[in-house]
């Protein structure tokens, strides 16, 4: 069985909530999924894995998060070859610059990506439960 690691940082939540709907959609396409918090995720679990999705909502000025979600970013994401990846979150202004700017510094085989304004709404849910199952 293929093992899925959804990894994510949440100040308020909603991409909590998101990263819940991602892997039920991994687990349903019939992956191990483990869920872990952004500060949890060492690179050296990066070979741990078959695939990737990373949850991290628009900070500050259209940012990830600096203190935990960013470097951890920067430590695993050349460890994440060719490896399929998924890449979400949600904000509450402005107009998804931060993901536009995530999908450029991810040199892994990104499938897909996706944000949502706010809370995930029903419509939201089912776009993370659909991303989840792309990484198949």
């Amino acid at each position: 069985m293929s093992k899925v690691a959804v990894v994510y940082w949440s100040g308020t939540g909603n991409t909590e909530k998101m990263a819940e709907f991602v892997a039920k959609g991994a687990v349903e396409a019939g992956f191990e999924v483990d869920s872990i918090q952004a500060v949890d995720f060492k690179e050296e679990a990066c070979a741990n894995y078959d695939a990737y999705a990373f949850g991290c909502p628009s900070m500050g000025a259209e940012n990830l998060e600096e203190c935990d979600f960013q470097p951890m970013w920067d430590s695993v994401k050349g460890s994440l070859g060719t490896k399929k990846v998924v890449l979400f979150g949600s904000y509450g202004w402005g107009s998804g610059e931060w993901m536009d700017d995530w999908k450029q510094d991810c040199s892994a085989t990104l499938v897909d990506t996706f944000i949502c304004n706010d809370e995930p709404d029903e419509l939201s849910q089912v776009e993370c439960f659909e991303l989840g199952k792309k990484l198949a």
